[in-house]
């Protein structure tokens, strides 16, 4: 995926801010936690400084400090606490968000469909949903609240040291602004350099999936090596920008630290000139005690230290704004049908008509023709087989029909009402489609069955499977409906998996079913076997199929020949003057 030129850092940010919401509350308790730790910090720095000047100027004995060291003892454990509180609010926080960004992009990788999918690397678009997405992690975890910290608990810190010295307070103050200063500066090159790592990485993944799934070709080719060194070659481009993020990473540490130890020093030269009554100036006229000296020295680096510390997190604003650019190019993408009716209008219950008037497909912006000027019409309850070769346009009329493209010039009608009217997930749950290569999740094979309708009963799940056929060979397995199948089907054979899928097809009771070459690559044996069960699976419904042998259908009612996009042959079965067409099966 390319990023998006036209989202700048701004937009990026208000994106940012806008998905913050869902995390709000949990932002806003890390940084009323954070803020009461630094209360107790100051806190904490007036009994060190209290006890320091009570042993040395005032020469208490130690009997006379024990409720000194005891509320030290406690604000140690309070603070202790409200860091592993804030830690976990923090961690919500983030979590809040990636969960609301992953079902968005989810939802929205639904909407696309599997034709708008099917043209991107799978590797990219799983690297968007999870490396990506973890990304805004730290933005909203770590960032976010510091940003608010970053300025109040050193103006927290400032009300307690300026009524001391304004000598203190004003170098404190005045030297403040230059760690965000360099900050940013620092930080500008950081995120051109976070989003080449992240698509980088998108590539890597998506080189390193496609190889595993061409391994067996790569092997039977003698050609792993070369591809080994391409994943080589992409995984060194990949090491080269985490190296150069890194580098950025501790560049801005170091100017962080050196600017807040610079700070620091000035303050303790300022302190440390007036004990030594060099200057008699900054402490409002009145000497500065020991006690005092010692607490504003102590809270000099905690001074620093929210702003160290949003120093130490910024790059993850610079990661966040690459991974949104990478986000929104995926969500900028336009679904092919609305996700919202544009009229809301219904279909009647039972089989359905299905209308392709005049249309015409293209894809690769016009350069590559699908379906040119297809008129067809499939009358409610009807039986039809699609033939021809491939490339003939049979998968992209089922593509059209299913709402997962629009067509460039024409209309699809489902009854009297067009396609685009009706909306998606209502007409998706009226259609059962099974692909060429129909997919199993890891599970059991009555969990796939299921996977139509998830409320199903066992009793259901069985007579599905027994309709489709499943049972013919689910029998001898000693779990039966139970037994374990792995990724894609493995542990069956592929007509054992197409009869699976037609059991979920079955179990859906859908009102159309669309076929995509369901014998492909099957043994005329096997073949029958499914054939039998698609004719008992597409009784009372309207079928749609896609196949290179109408003769192992002789039951469906019309046979339409495709070629080079178009309709050329039209056989109607049921009309008793047949056309004599001359149809025969292709091999």
């Amino acid at each position: 995926m390319t990023p998006s030129p036209g989202l700048s850092d701004r937009a990026a940010l208000a994106w940012l801010l806008r998905r913050g919401r869902a995390a709000g509350p949990w932002i806003g308790l890390c940084v009323g936690l954070g803020l009461a730790g630094g209360v107790l910090l100051i806190g904490q720095a007036a009994l060190v400084a209290g006890i320091i000047d009570a042993v040395a100027v005032q020469g208490r004995p130690r009997n006379a400090l024990v409720i000194w060291f005891g509320g030290l003892a406690v604000v140690c454990l309070v603070r202790a606490a409200l860091a592993l509180a804030r830690d976990a609010a923090a961690f919500n926080a983030g979590a809040a968000v990636k969960r609301a960004v992953r079902q968005d992009l989810l939802a929205h990788l639904f909407a696309l469909g599997p034709v708008w999918v099917a043209g991107r690397q799978a590797g990219a678009l799983a690297s968007a949903v999870t490396d990506q997405v973890e990304a805004l992690h730290a933005f909203f975890s770590f960032y976010l609240p510091q940003l608010a910290l970053a300025v109040l608990v050193p103006v927290a810190i400032l009300a307690f040291v300026f009524p001391l010295s304004w000598a203190a307070g004003a170098v404190l103050l005045i030297a403040a602004p230059l760690i965000p200063l360099f900050m940013v500066l620092v930080g500008m090159g950081a995120e051109s350099v976070s989003q080449r790592h992240f698509q980088t990485l998108a590539r890597m993944s998506a080189h390193f999936l496609d190889t595993l799934r061409g391994l067996a070709t790569l092997k039977a080719f003698d050609r792993s090596r070369d591809r080994a060194a391409t994943v080589a070659t992409v995984s060194q481009q990949f090491r080269s920008t985490t190296m150069a993020v890194l580098r950025i990473a501790f560049l801005s540490a170091a100017v962080l630290e050196f600017f807040s130890s610079l700070g620091i020093a000035l303050v303790a030269v300022v302190l440390a000139m007036g004990f030594l009554g060099h200057v008699d100036f900054g402490t409002w006229g009145h000497p500065l005690t020991l006690a005092g000296g010692f607490f504003i020295l102590i809270l000099g680096p905690d001074f620093f230290q929210p702003l160290r510390e949003l120093g130490t997190h910024y790059h993850a604003r610079a990661q966040a704004i690459a991974a949104v650019r990478e986000i929104q190019t995926l969500l900028g993408a336009a679904a092919p049908l609305p996700v919202v009716p544009m009229v809301g209008q219904s279909i009647g219950p039972g089989p359905v008509a299905v209308r392709l008037q005049d249309v015409t497909l293209t894809f690769d912006q016009g350069r590559r023709s699908a379906l040119d000027g297809v008129t067809l019409d499939i009358d409610a309850g009807a039986a039809v087989a699609l033939v021809g070769p491939s490339g003939a346009g049979k998968s992209s009329m089922f593509n059209l029909i299913m709402g997962f493209c629009r067509p460039d010039r024409g209309r699809v009608l489902i009854g009297a009402v067009a396609l685009e009217q009706i909306d998606p997930g209502a007409w998706r749950d009226r259609i059962a489609w099974i692909g060429q290569n129909p997919v199993l999740f890891p599970g059991t094979i009555a969990d796939n069955i299921r996977l139509a309708r998830p409320t199903a009963t066992d009793e259901q799940v069985g007579a599905a499977a027994d309709k489709a056929g499943v049972m013919a060979f689910a029998a001898a397995f000693p779990r039966q409906l139970e037994t374990v199948v792995g990724e894609q089907g493995i542990g069956l054979s592929k007509g054992q998996v197409q009869r699976v899928a037609l059991a979920r097809a079955l179990l859906k009771d859908a009102d159309l079913l669309l076929l995509d070459e369901p014998t492909a690559g099957l043994d005329p044996a096997t073949e029958a076997l499914v054939m039998a069960s698609v004719a008992t699976v597409a009784k009372g419904r309207t079928l749609v199929m896609a196949t290179h042998r109408p003769g192992a259908a002789p039951w469906v009612d019309r046979v339409v020949v495709m070629e080079a996009g178009r309709i050329v042959a039209d056989q109607d079965r049921r009309r008793e003057n047949d056309t004599g067409l001359g149809l025969r099966d292709e091999t």
